[in-house]
């Protein structure tokens, strides 16, 4: 992701009350299973990701 898009996307989580750390993760997993002919358990790699410890990490980058 170019630096100007990261920026951006942090402030827009900073507005959203949205962890930064996890929409990055989001993002990467949803890219990961893209192109994949058998994307079975992106659905269950989202939600563990969104059921992740809230403590682990902070909206910094």
């Amino acid at each position: 992701m170019a630096q100007t898009d990261k920026e951006l996307l942090q402030e827009l989580c900073i507005q959203s009350n949205v962890r930064f750390d996890k929409v990055e993760k989001l993002l990467a997993t949803v890219k990961e299973y893209q192109f994949k002919d058998n994307r079975r358990g992106v659905y269950d790699a989202l939600k563990e990701i969104i059921r992740s410890d809230p403590k682990k990490a902070s909206n910094e980058v």
